[in-house]
Formats: C-alpha cells, sequence, structure tokens
C-alpha cells in the first residue's frame, strides 16, 4: 500500500536529516583525527588510539573501566563520539587542542569511578573521552620520600609499587585499589591515614596538568590559586592533571587491623552512639570506620536486625593497641583475639576484602563487579542519639530489598589541625565523621533502577535532622547529582566558603569554560 504524499515527504525529510547528522558526525571524526595526527607527529602516535562508534572495539573499549554500568542504560545521557585512549602526554595536548578546534567537549577518565558517570557520559554534550589508563607510571624517590604518580595509575598501584620500593611508607588515600588516582587526588582523597597525615590531596607538592590552550603547566608554572583549586576541587574543571607528585608517609613495619561486629543484641546501638564522641577523638594512629548494614536474622524481633562493623587500622603493634583500646573504648570489649598484625600493604589488602591474597592483585584494575551503584554523602557535627539511630536501623529493617550499607570515617586528628581554606576540600575541624549512603545492585531494567534510586532519596530525607547544616555538606568524590545542576546549591555543599575562590581560578584559567560537566566549578562571571 502507498503512504500519503505527506508522509512520505515527511519521511524522507527524516531519513535526509539522519543521513545528514551522520555525514556531518563522520566528517568531524576525519577532521577530529587528522588533526591529532598533525599534532601528535613525529611521536609514534596513530589514529589507532582515536575510536569511534563505528569501529569493533568501541563499545569494549568505553566498558574497560565503567564501574557504574546503570548510565550505559540511560536514555537520558549520551555516549562519547570518539574515545582516544592517551599514550603519552602529547595525545592529550592533542586531544584538548583538537576538541576545541572541533566543538567538541572534553571528559576524562582514569579509573571509571565517577559516581555519577561523568567521566563517560553526557546529558547532552557532544564530547570525547580522553582515557588515562596508559598513563599510570609510578617513580618513587625513596631518599627524598616523594612519588611522581601519572593520574592513570590506580590506588593499588599506587600502594603496591611505594610498598615495593619500601615497606615503612605508604601514602594516604583511599580504600578501594581500582579507583584512579587523577580524580581521587583531585577531590580530595580520605581513607584509613587521614587522621594521622590528613587527605592526599594535603600531601601532593607538584603536578603536570594539561590546560585549556594545550599547554603542560607545573607547580609553579600554573601558579599557587590553580595548584591550589586542583587539590580538592575536582581537576576535570580547570584541565586535565597528567600526574601528581605527592609526598609519602611513613607507617611502621607492624600495623594491627581489627574488625569487630556487633549485632543490635550485642549492644551495637550503644557502641555506634558512644563511637561518635570516640573516633574522632581518639590517638591519631587509630583509625577506626564503622560499617552498619540491616541483615536477616532468625532470632531476632522480626528477624532482622543491624550489624555494625568497627573496621580498623593502628599504627603499631598488637600489644600498644591493646593499652590504647582499653583506656579509649573499652566498651567495644576488644582483646589480643581479634589482633591482626601485619604490613601496612597488608592492611590494604584487609580494608580492600583482599586478605590471604597475593599482594599483586593490587595490581588488577579491571572492574570487580558489572553492576549499578549509587551513593550519597553526609558529614556530621553532633552526635546522632541513641533514639535517632533506633529509628534510623527500623527504616533500614523494613526495607529487604534495598541493598543499603551505611560507611562512617571518623575525622579528628591532623585533620583538625589544617585550616578549611588550605585546599578546597573544606571539611576539618567540627566534623566529626563522614557518612556515605552505599547501594550495589545487578539488575540493568530501569524500573528497579528507580525504585532504588527514591528509596536512598527517602534515607537521605530521614537523615536531614542529624547532619550537617547551612550547608549540608556533601563529598565531591562521592558526587551526587541529585544535589542538582545548579552551582548554587551543590557548590556550596561540596566546597563551602572555598566555593568562590574555586569559581574565580576557573574563571582565570578557562573562562569560557570548555572544561565542564554537569556539576563543574562555573567561571565567576557566571555567579
Amino acid at each position: 500500500m502507498a503512504l500519503p504524499a505527506s508522509l512520505s515527504l515527511a519521511v524522507l525529510s527524516l531519513l535526509l536529516t539522519a543521513n545528514s547528522a551522520i555525514s556531518s558526525l563522520d566528517a568531524t571524526h576525519e577532521s577530529f583525527i587528522q588533526c591529532f595526527l598533525d599534532h601528535t607527529r613525529p611521536s609514534n602516535s596513530s589514529s589507532q588510539l582515536v575510536y569511534s562508534p563505528n569501529t569493533t572495539t568501541y563499545d569494549a573499549v568505553l566498558r574497560s573501566s565503567i564501574q557504574n554500568i546503570r548510565f550505559l542504560y540511560s536514555s537520558s545521557t549520551t555516549k562519547p563520539v570518539l574515545i582516544v585512549t592517551a599514550t603519552n602526554e602529547s595525545h592529550v595536548q592533542a586531544a584538548v587542542v583538537c576538541s576545541r578546534k572541533h566543538g567538541l567537549r572534553v571528559r576524562v577518565r582514569s579509573g571509571g569511578h565517577d559516581y555519577e558517570g561523568m567521566s563517560y557520559v553526557s546529558e547532552g554534550d557532544r564530547f570525547i573521552i580522553v582515557d588515562l589508563a596508559a598513563l599510570r607510571s609510578i617513580t618513587v624517590d625513596a631518599e627524598h620520600g616523594t612519588a611522581w604518580v601519572q593520574a592513570g595509575a590506580t590506588l593499588g598501584e599506587v600502594y603496591y609499587t611505594i610498598a615495593e620500593k619500601n615497606r615503612t611508607v605508604g601514602f594516604s588515600a583511599g580504600i578501594c585499589p581500582t579507583v584512579g588516582v587523577g580524580g581521587h587526588f583531585s577531590g580530595g582523597g580520605i581513607g584509613t591515614l587521614s587522621r594521622k597525615y590528613g587527605t592526599a590531596a594535603d600531601n601532593i607538592v607538584d603536578a603536570r596538568l594539561v590546560d585549556v590552550n594545550g599547554r603542560i603547566l607545573t607547580r609553579k608554572s600554573m601558579g599557587e590559586d590553580y595548584f591550589w583549586a586542583i587539590r580538592g576541587g575536582g581537576a576535570a574543571s580547570f584541565g586535565i592533571v597528567l600526574s601528581y607528585k605527592i609526598e609519602l608517609n611513613y607507617v611502621p613495619p607492624v600495623v594491627t587491623a581489627f574488625n569487630v561486629i556487633k549485632t543490635l543484641k550485642q549492644d551495637a546501638t550503644k557502641l555506634v552512639t558512644k563511637w561518635q564522641q570516640i573516633g574522632p577523638n581518639l590517638d591519631e594512629n587509630l583509625y577506626i570506620r564503622v560499617i552498619a548494614q540491616a541483615m536477616d536474622d532468625d532470632e531476632a524481633e522480626g528477624n532482622r536486625t543491624i550489624q555494625a562493623v568497627f573496621n580498623s587500622l593502628y599504627l603499631g603493634t598488637c600489644k600498644e593497641l591493646l593499652t590504647v583500646m582499653g583506656s579509649s573504648f573499652p566498651e567495644l570489649g576488644f582483646e589480643a583475639a581479634d589482633c591482626n598484625e601485619m604490613s601496612w600493604l597488608e592492611s590494604v589488602l584487609f580494608f580492600a576484602g583482599y586478605s590471604g591474597r597475593p599482594s599483586e592483585i593490587l595490581l588488577d584494575r579491571r572492574p570487580e563487579f558489572n553492576s549499578s551503584f549509587k551513593a550519597k554523602s553526609d558529614f556530621v557535627r553532633e552526635p546522632v542519639t541513641e533514639t535517632a539511630w533506633e529509628e534510623i536501623w527500623r527504616f533500614l529493617m523494613e526495607a529487604k530489598d534495598e541493598p543499603l550499607v551505611l560507611i562512617m570515617e571518623p575525622f579528628g586528628g591532623v585533620l583538625d589541625e589544617i585550616a578549611e581554606s588550605a585546599t578546597p576540600f573544606p571539611y576539618r575541624k567540627g566534623y566529626l565523621y563522614i557518612i556515605q549512603y552505599f547501594m550495589r545492585w545487578f539488575e540493568t531494567d530501569m524500573e528497579t533502577t528507580e525504585r532504588h534510586l527514591n528509596w536512598m532519596r527517602k534515607l537521605y530525607a530521614l537523615m536531614t535532622p542529624y547532619v550537617s547544616k547551612n550547608p549540608r555538606a556533601a563529598y565531591l568524590n562521592y558526587k551526587d547529582i541529585d544535589l542538582g545542576r545548579t552551582y548554587r546549591v551543590w557548590g556550596p555543599k561540596y566546597f563551602n566558603n572555598n566555593f568562590k575562590r574555586l569559581a574565580n581560578v576557573k574563571s582565570k584559567v578557562d573562562p569560557h569554560n570548555f572544561f565542564r560537566n554537569e556539576q563543574s566549578i562555573p567561571p565567576i562571571m557566571s555567579l
């Protein structure tokens, strides 16, 4: 049956438009690749470093380090028009220059852990990914106690390489070994050594960065304001960090780790309430975080309980730790049988859930889970009461199909001594601990995803009375798009009083907002 003339014309118009768009996209690909080659000769680069959607390996390269697959199935996000897998610094420079020339934006990916997928998808911009996974060399200067770390390295690679050179040095950063250095360091970076040595950003002493003009800058050539911004302000707003020079941290030959697990029947509520006052005030060599979640328990009322794991690292021996715990937190019932003495590198395996496995597993950067997740964060200034914890526990126990974990990490120690304005990460003295609300699931249908996201938002609303206010603080490395796309809302939450300084730096180094994403720092002219 013949189509009506008007419908035939409409179909033809659609086909022509689609063909025109495809033709335009192909032309952009070709022009970019030619530009890329022109700017990287006479190096050994080739067009094989650039992947477009019509190449057979595009999907594999795109997914190679994606940690949160829900964005691959979302209808509201777009994928990159090209992926550049840089193998030397000139490739990064060329990617920036050629993207600007051909009207493309840039997203930068180190380890693929961006909590909202902003390193590999976009809500509107036509963009390329600059994938830094091949730029992961780590050069340790044992004599001076420093290391140059390329941005594509993972935390596991950093820890392994440092320990290989010297078993009594470590570095203060996060716990997950597959997290990429580029994003983690530039957003702050907290972990087991933070109470002793500060955040990862506090221990950065130099950097190499590609700016909006494709130039490579160091701390000296970029200036102190620029250098300040990329150590806690999220470097993706300001350029592409190639490498960081970090100051290494002394760790003793023997450290002690432990897990003490308590349920509601074992006074978990009282102990968590007590921990809030003790954890931030402990000896700075002792880190105790709490991981809490609802679990099935046939012997509990309603067949549900809360399990609280007191997960700890002490920079010293078991004998020393017994003395510290006996005077600081006797209520926990810690005893010698709970001790696990080990090297600092073995403690990295312990916290990553790799106890007993060879340390080489830290060099495996492949995503551990093929899953989706959602997280939110809060900072706590005043202890949550025992009655309030009981309300929170009830909420968690009622939702059997919501696999949520609360991870509470103590502040205090050296963090209390570092000024709020020392780096863009502002949450120092006066903050007891940070909460991460984290949920992982393996289903890929949007109905399940929306159910989990909505439940997480309900929990976040429930927590409102118990956490920081004006602003309700959030941690950039636990990025949360629910905070909005309006910088007037999320800016103070992530950076408090440091936000305006960040925007001022942005206006000087990237006034036309080339480096941008859904929650990037705007130029001050936009404020």
